[in-house]
């Protein structure tokens, strides 16, 4: 039995405006993917490409972990897109041949007087041959588990996104004026 879910969650967020604009960090790839997963679930690829190992998920009596390998893409304005581009399920290889993921994600910052607002977009699906066991349950059952699964995954990432991108951003922002202010202490010599 062949079966479609399908998620979506959007996203914004009030930015304070701080002494180096959010655009500047919104161009490293490593820092937003550490922002939207753990570090431990993580694979640098390249430059930006990334292997992400999400947390096993159930969905009916079924355990299964999902690897995706996403494309992130950043622009000079700051604009971010984020794209699967492979994925495999471990747990069960009768899945994983039969199994599709595609997430298409997107950030964009907009300048306010106030400071910036992110505001983002995620799409989520999958479609998956499912096993003969699950021929049985009835599709609207499968299709409301199978679309809730996918909302969470995409609820999480969001509050994570919400909470982890500010943190990690207002630390770099004070990073970079360290090192700025480092760079333009004058050198003192002694003289004998």
């Amino acid at each position: 039995m062949h079966a479609r879910f399908f998620a979506s969650q959007s996203v914004h967020i009030a930015v304070a405006q701080q002494t180096i604009p959010i655009q500047h960090y919104l161009r490293q790839p490593q820092r937003l993917v550490n922002a939207l997963v753990e570090p431990s679930r993580m694979e640098q690829l390249s430059e930006n490409s990334f292997r992400l190992k999400m947390r096993p998920l159930s969905f009916l009596h079924l355990s299964i972990q999902p690897v995706v390998d996403l494309k992130i893409e950043t622009y000079p304005d700051g604009t971010v897109h984020l794209e699967s581009v492979r994925c495999e399920i471990r747990g069960i290889e009768y899945i994983n041949q039969r199994f599709g993921l595609a997430l298409q994600g997107k950030l964009t910052p907009k300048n306010t007087s106030d400071g910036t607002i992110l505001e983002g977009i995620a799409d989520l699906e999958v479609q998956v041959e499912l096993p003969p066991p699950f021929w049985l349950t009835p599709k609207p059952l499968l299709e409301a588990t199978g679309n809730g699964l996918l909302k969470s995954v995409l609820l999480t990432i969001k509050q994570r996104l919400m909470h982890q991108l500010l943190s990690d951003y207002y630390q770099w922002v004070n990073i970079e004026q360290q090192k700025i202010s480092t760079n333009r202490q004058p050198v003192l010599s002694i003289n004998n």
